[in-house]
């Protein structure tokens, strides 16, 4: 199975914090699917068919229970790869009702290489079970479609060109070009696995759908610059003019990353109004291997927006190398709301290196914004200082609502390693408001709810 398709399941199953409960609706469910996509056999599907028919497919070694008993977690990965593989397509929808004993981090996991793995095999039976898990169908249908597309891409745009309203969340969770929270749409998914066999098919394909073709093209742009950046931007530039922002950035940032110089030049000869962005997207990609060469291109660049949104990421990969380089060189520039974004990036990397020169840096701030947020991140990341020493840099914060966010955050994390002193700042705080304080005190989240967040 190819480990692309992990990506997907991972991301969305960890940042919304979905558990897989597996539907118990039986053997039907997994069987029968609607819409006219259930007519569609796929290549996949039938050598699956084949193995699990024939006497060359290899036998069953391990139980799922058995791998999770074993030490190592890669060595519980390749069992786990190795076990799913080994499954007639018979066999798929049995070990897909045993992941909802898995503890949730071990759940994750499974579910991904699981369903990722019968997507190659059946992926109609795949997706049909993904309704029987109610809302959790949702999270684990990106998985089936990359592993669909990834071995035949023709049939799985077929079925979600006939069957668009299973994907409707996916397509509000993309986003914008799905780059938001690192995201596609289904479209996406699609359109970039088919681009790795052939790109010409897929825009082909992209440019005919009727909702989020720009996404869906972007998609199979990015996948082309990875390795011919000057092709993809001839195929960017045959895109409606509405379209080709966003691939003009994604082909920016890999071809910067690749030479910078081309990149350059490439992105000097756009329109005006595209120009500025693909530029910044160009140094953004040279900041990964250029860090400190990137933050002088970016003193270069005239479009303040586009300069703007380079400086966090440019700050990142130049703190990776050079912690204090890069907050000089953020110190240097005039721009704070720049700055107070960079500070999420930054922040943590410098607390972790060095705490004592990342807080004399916060309480140099002159600028109120960049202040807090320096603050906010200097708390939030830090796990060596004691909470009463960052109860006092939550103080610092300006910003009423952040000051008692930030200080309930460290009030939660007092409770768990001295309840005696916790209790007695959180009684004696002014920053905490009384529902918040009750909630603390209880043994609750920070954030109401039965101490699970939000």
């Amino acid at each position: 199975m190819k480990t692309n398709i992990l990506i997907p399941g991972v991301a969305l199953a960890i940042g919304l914090g979905v558990g897989f409960g597996i539907g118990k609706g039986g053997g039907g469910a997994a069987s029968e699917i609607s819409g006219s996509g259930s007519e569609v056999k796929t290549r996949a599907g039938d050598r699956g068919m084949d193995r699990g028919s024939g006497g060359g497919r290899k036998s069953k070694a391990r139980s799922l229970e058995e791998i999770y008993r074993q030490p190592g977690q890669s060595s519980r990965v390749q069992a786990l790869l190795d076990f799913y593989s080994n499954l007639g397509p018979g066999e798929f929808q049995s070990e897909a009702e045993k992941l909802e004993a898995l503890p949730f981090n071990e759940r994750i996991l499974a579910s991904v290489l699981l369903f990722g793995k019968w997507a190659e095999v059946d992926p109609t039976a795949a997706m049909a079970f993904t309704g029987t898990m109610g809302m959790t169908g949702g999270f684990v249908r990106p998985t089936v479609l990359q592993g669909w597309a990834s071995t035949d891409p023709v049939n799985a745009a077929k079925y979600y060109t006939e069957n668009p309203a299973q994907f409707a969340m996916m397509n509000m969770m993309g986003g914008r070009g799905g780059r938001g929270m690192g995201m596609q749409g289904p479209g996406g998914i699609i359109a970039g696995e088919w681009a790795k066999q052939d790109p010409t098919g897929a825009m082909e394909w992209a440019k005919g759908l009727k909702s989020n073709s720009s996404q869906a093209m972007t998609s199979v742009v990015s996948e082309v610059a990875k390795t011919d950046p000057k092709k993809a931007a001839e195929m960017a530039a045959s895109m409606d003019e509405g379209s080709r922002g966003n691939a003009y950035e994604t082909i920016a940032k890999q071809w910067g990353a690749s030479n910078f110089s081309e990149a350059q030049a490439w992105a000097n000869g756009l329109p005006e109004e595209q120009r500025g962005a693909a530029m910044a997207s160009a140094i953004a990609g040279l900041a990964q291997t250029s860090p400190e060469l990137a933050a002088t291109e970016i003193g270069k660049m005239t479009d303040t927006d586009a300069r703007r949104e380079a400086i966090p990421s440019v700050a990142k990969n130049y703190a990776r190398e050079d912690v204090r380089g890069s907050m000089d060189w953020l110190n240097s520039l005039d721009d704070d709301a720049a700055k107070k974004d960079s500070m999420r990036e930054v922040m943590p990397i410098w607390a972790a290196s060095d705490s004592s020169a990342a807080l004399e840096f916060v309480k140099s701030q002159t600028s109120p914004e960049v202040k807090d947020s320096a603050a906010q991140s200097y708390v939030w990341s830090n796990r060596t200082s004691s909470p009463a020493e960052l109860v006092e840099v939550a103080g610092l914060i300006t910003n009423e609502r952040d000051r008692s966010r930030t200080t309930g955050v460290v009030a939660a994390r007092w409770m768990q390693e001295d309840k005696e002193a916790a209790t007695e700042f959180i009684n004696g705080s002014n920053a905490i408001d009384d529902g918040m304080k009750e909630r603390l005190l209880n043994g609750g989240s920070m954030w109401g709810g039965r101490g699970r967040g939000r």
